[in-house]
């Protein structure tokens, strides 16, 4: 590796610059193919958008299928299974429910060629903007979970901004989800987003007050537990999510949506654990299947070895407003050459700062995460040349 292809000229928060020169590629990272025996492991993909495509805020979303599919493989070829149509991959947030179905029906065949595990989000947002009664949020759940089961994937019940503003209390939310819950054909990942993630789901459950929303939805999934295969938590609290993990009937799984402390909550404790459904394991793939495969062989130590460097990544990648962390995912992927563009969905890419951004660059250095360093430092001194930044 050549010093002078891997330094960069960094822009920093008070606007100076400074020189940053990259570590050597961790080689350890990404031997493991084989998926955990010891835990249930989802990453949670984004989608990489058509450069060549109108893919301008309000228009209809055009994706790179042969980029997007290939990263799945990604993640399938480290052992981790792809949970696919979730908020990682800009539901809500630019990927609208045509190419959404059409995601999800390219995944599932692509699972299916790989033996590749695979979950995929049913939601409403097939919905027009405004309100809607609980009749109509109940039959845009059940389209799209028709759609994911036919195609052979487990669903995950996404959280409804329409059902939010439908609903008058817990009772509506266990009238729905009972209704979805009764005619599922396999068990399901029920999610709950929390409003750092998209604001518009405060509240949920009926109750802006978290106990009694968790209340809510223990009572949601302990009336149907043979329908509920786990639960995804995305509060980033951990004593939360412990304390709901051990209040659920046996046999329904948690998995953790904390992108913020996902190493304690998957490695547990003497009475459970966390399985893990997590948008950050999108750009640490590599480092996660070695953290799991040393879980798997009881080594503690080689287990936060491999995620010790990735927290200080996530915990900036997935800071305020935390629901624009797709940016810092698709700008790793295309620093790490899983793809030829920095481009997203409804341009999204504008949505962090250079800084931000810069910072990014090193914490994923820092944590051994590009194939290519060369690579990574070129590609980052293009984005600061296009901003007009040099030294």
């Amino acid at each position: 590796m050549t010093a002078a292809l891997t330094s960069v000229m960094l822009p920093r928060p008070d606007g100076t610059l400074e020189p940053y020169s990259m570590q050597q590629a961790v080689s350890g990272n990404g031997r493991h193919s084989t998926p955990s025996h010891s835990r249930v492991a989802y990453a949670a993909a984004h989608v990489v958008a058509d450069p060549m495509a109108d893919n301008t805020p309000g228009r209809p979303a055009v994706l790179d299928w042969d980029a997007t599919l290939a990263f799945r493989h990604h993640l399938w070829r480290h052992g981790l299974g792809v949970a696919d149509a979730m908020d990682t991959a800009q539901r809500g947030m630019g990927l609208d429910w045509p190419a959404t179905a059409e995601l999800i029906r390219r995944s599932a065949a692509e699972a299916a060629s790989v033996g590749g595990a695979l979950v995929c989000g049913a939601g409403t947002d097939q919905l027009p903007p405004g309100e809607h009664g609980l009749d109509a949020v109940r039959a845009a759940y059940e389209e799209q979970l028709e759609l994911v089961e036919a195609a052979g994937a487990t669903p995950v019940i996404m959280a409804s901004r329409a059902l939010v503003t439908a609903a008058s209390g817990p009772e509506d939310y266990a009238a729905v989800y009972g209704a979805l819950l009764r005619q599922v054909r396999r068990p399901v990942v029920l999610h709950w987003l929390g409003p750092m993630f998209d604001p518009a789901l405060a509240g949920y459950w009926g109750s802006d007050n978290l106990d009694a929303a968790t209340d809510a939805f223990v009572s949601i999934i302990g009336a149907h537990p043979e329908k509920v295969d786990g639960v995804k938590v995305s509060l980033l609290d951990a004593d939360r999510e412990v304390a709901l993990r051990r209040r659920l009937p046996a046999g329904v799984r948690c998995y953790t949506g904390d992108d913020f402390n996902y190493p304690e909550l998957i490695a547990g404790d003497d009475i459970g654990h966390s399985d893990a459904l997590l948008g950050v394991f999108d750009p640490i793939a590599p480092a996660a299947a070695t953290a799991l495969a040393a879980l798997d062989d009881g080594d503690t130590d080689g287990y936060r070895r491999a995620f010790e460097p990735t927290l200080p990544l996530a915990r900036h990648l997935f800071g305020e407003p935390t629901y624009h962390y797709k940016t810092g995912i698709v700008f790793l992927a295309w620093l790490a050459g899983h793809q030829a563009h920095f481009t997203m969905v409804s341009g999204m890419q504008s949505a962090r700062s250079l800084p931000h951004l810069a910072e990014l660059f090193v914490l994923a250095d820092r944590a051994g995460l590009y194939p290519d360093p060369e690579l990574a430092a070129a590609r980052m001194r293009l984005l600061l040349a296009l901003a007009g930044v040099t030294g």
